[in-house]
């Protein structure tokens, strides 16, 4: 079973920055796209940012300039660096990666269990 840990939320004050972390363990054969998602009260979850096998990223426009996702495969780990954060990006935080759990499996999404972001003075 592969199992995802998050960590790095907090309060943080409007401009300041911080650094979420997820982690993968458990039985994985092969990690393909990692991501991550964020939940405001009331919102729908959306997708923040995306990188894939070789390293390509997407990003939602409200991010654009001020995010920068980035993995380590070596340890199985995706990271969100956010600068210059504002109130808006209030949220809950998710990460989320396509793993391929046993050989000649099926491609399985897995979810962490989510950090809170807050950003107020």
């Amino acid at each position: 079973q592969v199992q995802l840990v998050e960590s790095g939320g907090g309060l943080v004050q409007p401009g300041g920055s911080l650094r979420l972390s997820c982690a993968a363990s458990g039985s994985i054969v092969s990690i393909y796209t990692m991501a991550w998602y964020r939940q405001s009260p009331g919102e729908q979850r959306e997708s923040v940012a995306t990188i894939g096998t070789f390293g390509d990223t997407n990003y939602a426009d409200s991010v654009k300039g001020r995010f920068t996702i980035s993995r380590d495969n070596s340890k199985n780990t995706v990271y969100l660096r956010m600068n210059s954060l504002k109130p808006d990006d209030t949220a809950v935080y998710y990460c989320n990666m396509i793993v391929r759990p046993v050989v000649g499996g099926p491609l399985t999404a897995i979810w962490g269990q989510g950090t809170l972001v807050t950003v107020a003075s």
